[in-house]
Formats: C-alpha cells, structure tokens, sequence
C-alpha cells in the first residue's frame, strides 16, 4: 500500500481507502461488512469514510460495530464522519441539518455514539450551506479540534471560491482552516480536481478522499449490458444515480476503455482507479465494494499505476475527449 500526506498536513492516508456509502445496511450486512473491512485493513488501508446520512444512521451504527468486534489498535486506522444533512430523513426539524454550530456539534456527538469512538479522525462539512455564516462553520470546527472531538475537518462538494473564503477566515482570526476536501473524482467528473481545485492545492495545500472513482460502478464494465439485478443503479432511492450515469455515449466510451484495459491484460475497474490516484492532489480514493472479489480486484490498482505511462494516459484522454481546458495567461 503507498501512504500520502494529507495535503499539507502530517496525516497519512493510504492512498486506497473504503466507504461504506450506499453499501452498508443497504446491500451488506454486519458478516459482510466484517470480511470487507478486515480485506481491507489486512491490506493497508487506514482510512474508512461514513456520514450521519448513510442509511440515516444505520451505516456508521455497522461500522462501530465492525470496528468494536475487530479490537484494533485505534492509533492504526483514521474514522470520518460528516454533517449537514442529517439522519432523521423526512423526519428532520429545523437544526436537524445544515451546518450550525448546533447541529455541527450534535452530529458530532452522534456520529461518535454510532462509530463507538472517542474522536473522529477527520469531520466533514457534507456541503456548503448558505444561511450560515462561514465564521460560524469555521470556529465551531476549531472548537471541536480544541475539545479532541476532532483531529482534522474538511469539506465535501464545495467551491473552490467557498474554500478559499473558509481559508480567509481562519487566517483572520487565527484558526485551523479546512484541510480536507472530499469531491467526486473519475474519468467522467474532472473539472473541480483537474481545474477549479488548482489555486486551492496551491495555496491552501488541501488533501482530497475522491469519492465515486468508479462513476457508481459505471467505470468497472457492469452496466455495459444493461443494469444487473441487486446493483447500485438499481436499487430504489437511487434513480439520479442511473439517470445521471446511463447513458448510451458514456456506454461507448466506457466499452473502448475496456479495449483498452484488456490490451494491457488488466481489468477495468483497476485501470479506472489508478487513473484517479495517479492524480497527485489525490489523497486517496474511497473505495465501495460488497463482494470480496470485487475489493480485491479493485485493490489491484495500485499495482496498475506503474503501467500508466503517458502514451496509456494518452490513450485514456483521447477515449474520453473531456480534458479540462485550463485558461491560458
């Protein structure tokens, strides 16, 4: 396993590391979660992501069971959580969501509860939140940091404009700035990483957990022939997920990317999240399997990156033709 430093920070993340969005209590079970999680870790993966909002609850309440039962030393693994849009579902009253400092604070609290944890390596801002002031979000993350709920915060899904204001603030008044930023990252989803982010890396030094390496399954072949029966596009509640991703020319490309991975002698999925974490504002990339055979081939795309030379990577933008276009000075 390769290790990254979180950005300008001195955490260390593996540079594959396993999620449970979607996947737990959803389409696994505890017995299951157990063997993935223990493949993982035996493999050294230290960085396991969850949200208040998985399952509303249920997926972090899995994964604290999981890391109960395994008994492993706390200091080897890192734990997220994240906050803004709940876990009570249609239930949720004002200050049940958003990024208050009361919710902030008492999603912390949960997440800690369901997790069976003392403190969250790293605490989310699950997306940006308009009505409340970034000073606000700011102080209310370093309070946590001070309290040792928290070790480190970041976002998800915000603006590189957003990031670099919640930077401005902290600077002023002398806090602890986001050092994390969780957005989508694959072969169809570039232009935060490979384009708005760009200032953001460089100035801020912000470390990346990409989520979704595979474009929800898209990129490992699956859908090529229709939607299989029990898969994450078909399951109910997720429709946006298929009506955004199925789509008859990403089918095309996705097939010529299977072409080429079969001319390399390796599989798709592998060369698809190789292709990500050769990025090198990548972290790392959260992975989501619910077999083990699926997570031991997706682990392989470590030993994938050496094969990724230019003529591949070539090769790989000209399937694609969705570079971004950087603005020229």
């Amino acid at each position: 396993m390769e290790y990254r430093k979180m950005g300008r920070t001195g955490l260390q993340l593996s540079v594959l590391s396993f999620g449970s969005w979607v996947t737990f209590h959803k389409q696994i079970n505890d017995g299951i979660a157990d063997e993935l999680m223990g493949i993982a870790y035996d493999n050294g993966i230290n960085f396991f992501d969850n949200a208040e909002v998985y399952a509303l609850g249920e997926s972090e309440k899995m994964m604290g069971r999981v890391l109960k039962k395994k008994g492993w030393d706390r200091t080897s693994y890192t734990i997220s959580s994240k906050a803004f849009f709940g876990w009570r579902g249609k239930e949720n009253k004002p200050n049940q969501t958003g990024l208050s400092r009361k919710h902030l604070t008492e999603a912390c609290h949960e997440a800690l509860q369901r997790l069976q944890t003392d403190y969250l390596d790293i605490f989310f801002c699950h997306r940006p939140d308009k009505n409340v002031p970034i000073e606000e979000v700011v102080l209310t993350m370093n309070t946590l940091i001070n309290q040792g709920k928290i070790l480190y915060w970041g976002t998800s899904e915000w603006s590189g404009v957003e990031l670099m204001e919640a930077h401005r603030v902290a600077k002023d008044y002398r806090l602890i700035g986001p050092q994390v930023e969780q957005p989508q990252y694959n072969l169809f989803e570039r232009n935060k990483m490979e384009g708005e982010y760009l200032e953001v890396f460089k100035n801020a030094g912000l470390g990346t957990t990409i989520w979704s390496p595979l474009a929800a399954g898209l990129l490992s072949g699956k859908y090529n022939d229709g939607i299989p029966e029990g898969s994450r596009l078909g399951m109910e509640g997720f429709e946006w997920l298929r009506d955004r991703w199925v789509m008859n020319e990403k089918i095309d490309k996705v097939k010529q990317l299977a072409v080429l991975a079969k001319a390399l002698n390796i599989s798709l999925a592998s060369l698809s999240i190789a292709w990500a974490i050769k990025n090198p504002n990548v972290t790392t990339a959260i992975l989501g399997a619910t077999r083990k055979e699926q997570l031991a081939d997706n682990l392989k795309a470590i030993d994938v990156l050496p094969l990724l030379s230019e003529e591949v990577m070539k090769s790989i933008d000209d399937i694609m033709d969705n570079k971004p276009r950087l603005p020229e000075f």
